[in-house]
């Protein structure tokens, strides 16, 4: 059974209006930047789009790693470099605010007497 945003097999598809060569530059310690560059369905660079950037990272938690991705906006690698730590500690931020957020949903829950509390597998 497919959930409501899957696709069939039969309508997969490559999207050949939005390919791009994505290569990855990393320094082997914290930064990884991945750079994606549009082309044609040939192969060849298609110069009427821009250019993207990713950087990528891992923080290290009691639970283990996380990974931490986020868009870099900037017109060339140089850039891109400069503007990582900026673009990670805001994907961080964010990251941390989606989880004090969840938190206080959590917190905020009624619980209904006789139900199992949120989160439980326990079944009555």
């Amino acid at each position: 059974m497919s959930s409501p945003t899957s696709t069939p097999l039969e309508d997969i598809s490559v999207d050949k209006d939005n390919l791009y060569l994505e290569e990855v530059f990393t320094d082997l310690k914290i930064a990884t930047i991945r750079r994606l560059t549009p082309v044609k369905p040939d192969g060849s660079p298609d110069p009427a789009r821009p250019t993207l950037f990713q950087g990528q990272t891992q923080l290290m938690s009691q639970m283990g790693p996380i990974p931490v991705n986020c868009p870099i906006e900037a017109a060339d690698m140089t850039a891109a470099m400069e503007k990582f730590p900026e673009a990670i500690g805001e994907a961080v931020e964010r990251m941390i605010d989606e989880a004090r957020e969840m938190q206080r949903q959590e917190a905020s829950r009624i619980i209904v007497p006789g139900q199992p509390p949120p989160g439980s597998k326990i079944k009555l």
